[in-house]
């Protein structure tokens, strides 16, 4: 049995047997395992309120050769989503974080750029400023998995987009420009095309101090969400839930 610790995130609890609860937990050094949190339910000794989803942990856990579950032994709490005032809008954007990280990461791939991105997105994530943090997550696990798109170019004619509206389908790779839009496409604006761009060249704490209402720039959260869905092959629940 090989002993570990090191920092993960709490992605997803499900109860287990009895008094267990299965964890899905995303770690520094090898991605995303699952582990059984033996009678977590009993003691909080161990765990305590380093359970909840989207906790900042330094998980101490051990695994044994050909068993696809580990074994958790404790967490510490280095950050816990619940230390800021919650609402509706912020758990469902962390419950978004969890969700995307769970469904796009496979098991045991150590991914330290997504745990970074995770853990800078988590610290913007606030009570009444989810909006930008969200888009800002949803673009860049689109860029880092490979799914993002060229904004700037047709993928039909070769037209140069920059600094105009372009126009994207589930239906298809890359964007368009208007003459080349497949049927059912959908717009995404020269003013949300910029965003992305700003996006893509800075960090989410340099963004953070800027008004942005959930209006602010919907059309690209729409567009990095059906991406995401589409390369997902499925939907999203939590995008549902930020509407």
């Amino acid at each position: 049995m090989m002993e570990r610790q090191g920092e993960a995130i709490v992605l997803r609890v499900w109860p287990f047997q009895e008094a267990d609860l299965l964890v899905s937990l995303f770690t520094r050094e090898q991605g995303r395992v699952k582990g059984v949190a033996r009678h977590a339910l009993r003691s909080r000794r161990r765990f305590g309120g380093a359970l909840e989803p989207m906790t900042y942990v330094r998980a101490t856990y051990a695994e044994k050769p050909k068993q696809e579950l580990v074994r958790l032994d404790a967490f510490e709490i280095l950050s816990s989503p619940l230390a800021r005032p919650i609402d509706y809008a912020r758990t469902a954007a962390l419950q978004f974080v969890a969700e995307v990280v769970e469904e796009a990461l496979p098991e045991q791939a150590p991914e330290d750029a997504v745990f970074r991105l995770v853990l800078a997105v988590l610290d913007e994530l606030q009570v009444g400023r989810v909006w930008m943090p969200v888009t800002y997550f949803a673009l860049w696990m689109n860029r880092l998995m490979g799914w993002m798109p060229e904004l700037g170019r047709c993928v039909v004619c070769g037209a140069d987009l920059r600094g105009g509206t372009v126009w994207y389908s589930g239906a298809g790779d890359g964007v368009t420009c208007r003459d080349d839009r497949r049927g059912g496409s959908e717009a995404l604006s020269a003013a949300s095309v910029a965003e992305a761009v700003r996006m893509f060249r800075g960090p989410v704490s340099g963004l953070a101090e800027e008004s942005w209402p959930r209006e602010r720039a919907v059309d690209l959260r729409r567009f990095a969400v059906e991406m995401l869905e589409r390369h997902l092959g499925r939907r999203l629940v939590s995008a549902r839930a930020l509407g």
